[in-house]
């Protein structure tokens, strides 16, 4: 028991075995928060012909969550910075259980569309300070290894949360799949208490010569990140509508993509096994599996075959892509942890936001067919930025010349 004025000793990072717990919890924190952002897109199709509007009109819930998030992620952290780290994620996902129960019970798409705006304004400051926390929770050097582990639980919310919902929401009822969702998040936020360890805020870069330069490679991660976003949910936000065109029934889209999200868990492994080692060898790699599979996408729709393959290698590459960016921004060092996981998470939902009205323009103007193209290109450009920003994505003679924090 500890003696009355003392406070239990804080949190000291170390090795990923000592931090199990909290990761654990972060990842499964995780998991509801990316099906909470993601559930309408499989259900789409359900929601549209409920609600009477059309499917490129549903799919600015997608959108209007990320403009949210886009928009309050690094002022939400800023205010929040001096409260403790752990009582602002509870309050985040309370915040998502109350976003999800509202979506249930609206009975018009604008009070959906309302109480999606509120759950995106609680993923902002919930990504922000999930990604500086998990890089508190073990030493610096184990930080990609940290955000990978988390980052599966993100996986799982497309391999899992996802496809059972949209399962369920065929089957059951769109409202139910969120009145369950609601119930996860609830639960998720008692594990949280119970497992996640406090740790401290702040942690400012060094202010010394080299500050610029960490800010100018910062600005290279966020970019690409909200590039590779921007590409992968043009196609992403309508994937359900694409496998419906390539013959697919409507029962059997959860299932589709339950297997097509699972092989993303390949990439969030591969990412926890290679960036602390090799980040830029790493995150080439994933951008042009990425890449490649959109555009493989394109070229083979709508045959059904070549259409489910070619999503697949996409899951793959695209179950990395959370990781790779979220450990190239913190190992800038730019700013504060919070602040870097407020940019990651800003400019990746400047991607996804953009990602689902530029995939509805391409989807009422040039068609299904076009929408894989738009996103490739996207990916492309990503890939091109990350070649040219070596301060932020170093291979390992630039680690060995100091050139990441010079």
């Amino acid at each position: 028991m500890t003696a009355p004025g003392h406070h239990p000793a804080p949190w000291q990072p170390g090795a990923v075995r000592d931090a199990a717990g909290g990761l654990l919890a972060l990842g499964l924190a995780t998991f509801v928060a990316i099906t909470t952002e993601l559930v309408p897109v499989g259900l789409l199709p359900v929601i549209s012909a409920d609600l009477s509007v059309a499917e490129s009109t549903a799919g600015l819930l997608v959108t209007a969550y990320a403009v949210m998030v886009a928009v309050l992620a690094v002022p939400l952290t800023t205010a929040t910075r001096r409260l403790p780290r752990k009582a602002v994620l509870l309050g985040s996902l309370t915040v998502y259980t109350l976003s999800n129960v509202l979506v249930a019970l609206a009975p018009t798409f604008a009070v959906v569309a309302v109480a999606r705006a509120l759950g995106g304004a609680s993923h902002a400051v919930f990504f922000s300070v999930s990604i500086g926390y998990a890089s508190r929770l073990v030493r610096p050097h184990l930080a990609g290894r940290a955000l990978a582990l988390v980052t599966l639980g993100a996986s799982a919310g497309f391999v899992l949360g996802v496809p059972l919902s949209t399962s369920l929401g065929t089957a059951v009822g769109w409202r139910t799949a969120f009145v369950v969702l609601a119930g996860a998040c609830a639960l998720s936020g008692v594990l949280t208490a119970l497992l996640l360890p406090p740790v401290p805020g702040g942690g400012a870069p060094p202010d010394d010569g080299a500050r610029g330069a960490r800010r100018s490679a910062l600005a290279g991660a966020t970019s690409a990140n909200a590039l590779v976003y921007l590409g992968h949910y043009t196609v992403y936000t309508y994937v359900s509508v694409l496998l419906l065109g390539a013959g697919l029934a409507a029962v059997a889209v959860g299932p589709a993509l339950l297997v097509i999200g699972g092989l993303g868990l390949l990439g969030a492994a591969y990412a926890a096994a290679r960036l602390d080692a090799r980040l830029r060898q790493t995150t080439v790699v994933t951008l042009v599996v990425v890449g490649g599979g959109v555009l493989a996408l394109g070229v083979a729709y709508p045959g059904t075959v070549g259409t489910l393959v070619a999503a697949a290698v996409w899951s793959i590459g695209f179950g990395a892509v959370a990781a790779v960016f979220q450990t190239a921004a913190i190992r800038t060092r730019g700013a504060s942890p919070d602040v870097v996981g407020a940019l990651v998470n800003a400019s990746a939902n400047i991607g996804i936001g953009g990602g689902a009205a530029l995939g509805a323009l391409v989807l009422d103007g040039a068609g299904r067919g076009a929408v894989p193209y738009a996103g490739a290109v996207l990916v492309g450009a990503a890939l091109l930025v990350v070649l040219l920003a070596r301060r932020a994505f170093p291979g390992v003679r630039d680690e060995a010349q100091g050139r990441p924090h010079a």
